[in-house]
């Protein structure tokens, strides 16, 4: 739908933009909503400060580390309110020490600045130590309750005025005075404490659904006997020719040590293929994508966090299906392309996607035996972790097909156990829905609050 609108010479904010899109009728509207209020300030007006991320020259990033106490969190880890915990990266200590001064603390705002500029997220206590990117600016203040203000940057206001600023083309982002110059709601220190209650109480129901996750997950490995299992790191090894032309590989990273002592371990174990139906999604034209309707279209990127998110969803509209692959509610996704291996179970609200040509499918076959909760367990887990890292081609961008999937291994545990894992992925599961249920309560009392002093 083509909008239109005539913007006077004197409202052109000091000719600092003249580009259509930033007078988008949108955004206008929020603007003068704001100003009618008579309670919100230029964001760099309110006493505080902003700081910039170290240049990419102070950190190289070949020197991060698997697991340590020292987190570097990237621009992609800058998520709608809390930064993720998914696919986390670690760096020495000599490193933090040397880069303190970009330590984050407790009740920074952090902003994306690159790459997708303008979300927002909150620092809590659960965080450990750690520092931030180039590609993030943060935000310390005590004038504002911060967890008020991670609410009013993810509502409609905040998010759709920074994304009002954002400059380039190519390579899309944000700079410190299109921050400053972003307009803040600031309503009474107890009605922002009201609003911030409920984020806390959502952080606090995110955490739960952590906790009931790695509880399903060490029940797992502890029935399978891995909680403690150390790979073996072996600087050489030898491979007999018979074993490089049965597995059609010649990579050397494929037969490492821990992957062929690994495997012949797991108890009951069964190829995928003999448990479900294992494909791949169809391509669908651009043409029939839409921002707020129709059939979700899913992709590896909406399920990045090890679950399926509305976040960036692209949706289907006035498409007749043919063969475009479909998925039904417990039925597992994975990524086949770039972060493969990430997986996520689709839930009853995703029933009847269509997922996307780099996106697979696993359609259980009899869930009176294998739970679709099990499963997805399974393929997160180091077991499935593994065989992804094995069986992918470490190419510029890492793949792996369908066909190779159908190949895993996947212990068969007992209908209790697997019940077990399965409550907890459950309740895992709806203290998450809950959690995100009070993020979309904070940002509408907000976007409310603005739109009742109209």
């Amino acid at each position: 739908m083509i909008t239109s609108a005539i913007i006077q010479k004197s409202q052109l904010e000091g000719a600092h933009r003249l580009d259509a899109e930033y007078y988008q009728p949108e955004y206008l509207v929020l603007r003068d909503n704001l100003k009618k209020t008579k309670s919100v300030r230029p964001w760099g007006e309110i006493e505080g400060k902003f700081i910039t991320g170290p240049f990419g020259s102070e950190f190289n990033t070949e020197n991060y580390v698997q697991q340590g106490e020292y987190r570097y969190v990237r621009g992609k880890d800058v998520k709608d309110f809390f930064p993720t915990e998914e696919d986390n990266v670690y760096i020495p200590k000599e490193d933090y020490e040397r880069l303190k001064k970009y330590s984050l603390n407790e009740g920074d705002i952090i902003v994306s600045v690159v790459g997708t500029p303008g979300i927002g997220a909150i620092v809590d206590s659960t965080l450990p130590p750690a520092i931030f990117s180039c590609k993030s600016t943060v935000y310390r203040t005590k004038s504002i309750n911060p967890f008020y203000f991670i609410a009013y940057l993810n509502s409609s206001y905040g998010r759709k005025l920074l994304e009002r600023s954002v400059r380039g083309a190519v390579q899309t982002g944000l700079n410190i005075d299109d921050l400053r110059n972003l307009p803040v709601f600031l309503p009474d220190s107890a009605i922002q404490e009201g609003v911030g209650g409920v984020v806390k109480n959502a952080k606090k129901l995110l955490d739960e659904s952590k906790l009931f996750y790695f509880q399903a997950e060490n029940l797992l490995l502890e029935e399978l006997g891995l909680k403690d299992y150390k790979a073996r790191d072996d600087l050489s090894y030898v491979v007999n020719l018979s074993d490089v032309k049965s597995a059609h590989r010649i990579d050397a990273e494929y037969f490492q040590p821990k992957y062929e002592n690994f495997f012949p371990q797991l108890k009951n174990q069964s190829k995928l293929k003999n448990i479900a139906f294992v494909g791949r999604g169809s391509l669908i034209d651009p043409r029939y994508y839409s921002e707020t309707e129709g059939t979700p279209y899913l992709r590896g990127g909406d399920f990045s966090s090890g679950r399926i998110e509305r976040s960036r969803l692209v949706y289907i509209n006035n498409f007749e299906s043919r063969n475009e692959t479909k998925v039904s509610a417990g039925d597992v996704v994975f990524a086949l392309i770039g972060s493969v291996g990430t997986s996520a179970l689709v839930e009853k609200d995703f029933n009847n996607s269509f997922i996307s040509n780099n996106t697979g499918k696993i359609s259980i076959k009899n869930k009176q035996e294998i739970l679709p909760e099990y499963l997805s367990v399974v393929l997160r887990s180091m077991v499935g972790r593994w065989q992804f890292d094995r069986e992918s081609s470490q190419t510029a961008q890492p793949k792996i097909s369908d066909s190779q999937v159908k190949n895993f291994s996947i212990p068969i545990l007992s209908q209790l156990t697997q019940q077990k894992i399965a409550d907890l992925v459950r309740q895992s599961h709806e203290a998450r829905k809950k959690a995100k249920e009070l993020l979309e309560e904070a940002k509408r009392k907000v976007e409310e609050m603005i739109e009742s002093k109209k």
